[in-house]
């Protein structure tokens, strides 16, 4: 390991200096992580997932910076994809948590929400850095940093940026255009669905929207097929069955008013399967968390070790091994704890300061080791929120904090560490990247704190610019995880929940967990309608097509690469239309209820399938085409 270390060259040396933190790059950054940060809080209220904007944002930077400016400093484009994934963490650690306030009916204010969002950011940025040296320096050739990896290849082979831009704005246009003519000039629906004749109540349709398609490419097959499975269980099977058993009962069941015989197929998702399906995401995320626990505290005791054993070394001071100084890291968290725990602005108190402290630095700490093994999308961000939010509510109902004022603080608490350790995990993967290429770090680390701060600012407009046009917690908008939080923060503090769904749904979680699949995916697809992970099937069928009629690995991984670009390019198209749609429905100058001026199923259906003919095509074509350099990123 040391030898890897001492003998490691970045693709920038030391001794090169080339311009980096640059007013373009930083006007550029910040602008990029707005976009992405947007388009990733649609997904994650969508379906309860965000994807990466590293590749996609390094890809952009390399047009823009390359093509239009003509610079050919790899390092501004390493701190504009860096900037960019502060603004797709801040998103993912939002919309994981603060949504639940709306469904409680408060609205927060601006104020309220960027305080959360900037002090879980910047505790994330500043409790990290101190661990750079032991997990990117010390351990490089131990910890892969699978994206950071794969990001620094990207930035290394600049001159395919110009076409993978390409591919990016094809799939934003085509994204971009079918969310227009569908939700917003209203030419045609956007989702189809039937009954299953002589089946009761079992309704099978789909959402026919291209990001989630992109969705469906980007995470592949195997975790596709588990969403839908999860789904299909919940549609044709669970809705279809309390139909069987209630059918003419005039009896009324817990939560719901009504004769549990006269439901619809959508009364009975809304009534009974959300708790079944929350009760099983809870579950699902605690299993992850529990699954992780060897290395969770492998990455403590490995941290402790790394610094009693590196703290008498002789650190270089060239410029790839420079970090924000010591004072500033120590200072900045000392100040925002005190800051958390006496401002009013959240009123968590003590409580949830001394909480965030060691929630935070705990799971900082792991989160940066974990997406070193095993990459940032296995994270269990939802586990690590989730028993943070169980111990916080516990400590503040038994501190005599109950009611809204101690549901708010624990979510606010949750909140803030879900924030920290989301951005925790970009940052380790951006820096493997800096450390790769060969840039600055305390450069790299200002620089995501630009990208929290532009991105922070302004997440909260979108959350309520999102509410008011679609209502959170809609069947546009679920926001799956946010509900999740909402429940389990009612369950501890008030009690009032149907248990016994919930109870059912833990139970489904275990037996899922015992078939070797993955309890947590499968729980969010039970909680989303089945029309949603409809779409996210056929795009990871699309992914597994292109791959297995490949001849060879490189054409292989350049499919992977090229479909990955193409379907991040459909995912931004649609989110950031959808913003677009949203100001327009807010006045009234668009009516989300307009007649359609093309009724029927059969027009979506022919659309939504071109357009993953047009994803496979473009898949196979440009990535054998451009196989030498699509294939050097390894």
């Amino acid at each position: 390991m040391s030898k890897n270390k001492q003998n490691f060259v970045p693709y920038v040396p030391a001794a090169k200096s080339l311009p980096e933190l640059t007013v373009l790059s930083i006007v550029l950054g910040i602008i990029l992580a707005i976009v992405f940060g947007a388009a990733n809080a649609y997904l994650g209220l969508r379906i309860g997932l965000t994807v990466s904007a590293s590749i996609p944002a390094a890809v952009i930077s390399m047009a823009v910076l390359r093509g239009f400016f003509r610079r050919k400093s790899i390092l501004e484009n390493n701190i504009v994809q860096t900037m960019t994934t502060a603004g797709e963490a801040v998103a993912a650690g939002t919309i994981f948590t603060l949504p639940a306030l709306y469904l409680w009916n408060l609205t927060p204010s601006q104020g309220v929400i960027a305080f959360i969002v900037l002090t879980g950011g910047f505790l994330g940025v500043l409790m990290m850095i101190p661990l750079r040296r032991l997990l990117i320096v010390n351990e490089h050739g131990v910890l892969p940093y699978p994206e950071g990896t794969a990001c620094a290849e990207v930035l290394k082979s600049g001159e395919t940026g110009g076409k993978n831009a390409q591919l990016i704005l094809s799939g934003f246009l085509v994204g971009g255009l079918f969310k227009a003519l569908g939700d917003g000039l209203r030419f045609f629906k956007t989702s189809v669905a039937a009954q299953i004749p002589g089946y009761k109540n079992a309704v099978i349709g789909m959402d026919t929207m291209p990001a989630l398609l992109g969705v469906g490419y980007i995470i592949g097959p195997r975790i596709a097929g588990q969403m839908i499975a999860g789904g299909l269980l919940a549609s044709i099977v669970f809705i279809p069955m309390i139909s069987f058993f209630a059918q003419g009962s005039p009896m009324v069941f817990f939560p719901l008013e009504d004769p549990v015989g006269q439901l619809d197929a959508a009364a009975i998702y809304d009534g009974y399967i959300r708790y079944i399906g929350a009760g099983a995401v809870a579950m699902g995320g605690l299993i992850t968390l529990v699954k992780t626990l060897p290395m969770l505290f492998a990455s403590i005791r490995d941290t402790i070790k790394g610094f009693f054993k590196h703290q008498n070394t002789v650190i270089s001071i060239e410029r790839t091994n420079k970090d924000i100084s010591v004072p500033y890291i120590l200072g900045g968290s000392i100040l925002l704890i005190l800051v958390i725990a006496f401002s009013p602005v959240t009123e968590v108190g003590i409580i949830g300061a001394i909480a965030i402290a060691v929630f935070g630095f705990l799971f900082v700490a792991v989160a940066s080791r974990i997406v070193g093994i095993v990459g940032s999308s296995s994270m269990p961000v939802s586990g690590m929120t989730i028993a943070t939010l169980l111990i916080t509510t516990i400590l503040f109902k038994a501190a005599g904090m109950s009611g809204e004022t101690g549901m708010v603080a624990s979510l606010t608490t949750a909140a803030i560490v879900c924030v920290a350790l989301a951005v925790a995990g970009d940052i380790s993967q951006d820096l493997k990247t800096g450390y790769l290429v060969g840039a600055t770090p305390w450069k790299q680390q200002i620089a995501m704190l630009i990208g929290v701060i532009a991105s922070g600012l302004l997440i909260g407009y979108v959350l309520v610019l999102f509410d008011k046009a679609y209502e959170i917690g809609s069947m546009t908008l679920p926001a799956p995880k946010a509900v999740l939080m909402k429940i389990i923060v009612e369950g501890l503090m008030q009690g009032n929940l149907p248990w016994e769904l919930i109870i059912i749904g833990v139970a489904m979680a275990v037996c899922i967990e015992f078939l070797g699949i993955n309890s947590l995916t499968f729980a969010v697809g039970f909680y989303l309608p089945a029309s949603i992970s409809a779409p996210i099937m056929i795009g990871g069928i699309v992914r597994w097509v292109v791959e297995r009629f490949a001849k060879d690995q490189k054409v292989k991984q350049s499919r992977e690469e090229t479909g990955t670009l193409f379907a991040s390019g459909l995912i931004a198209g649609e989110a950031l239309i959808s913003v677009i749609i949203a100001l327009l429905i807010v006045p009234g100058i668009i009516d989300p209820a307009a007649p359609l001026l093309v009724e029927g199923q059969l027009l979506p259906l022919i659309l939504f399938l071109g357009m993953t003919i047009l994803l496979w095509f473009i898949t196979v074509k440009f990535a054998n085409k451009n196989g030498k350099n699509s294939s050097s990123v390894q």
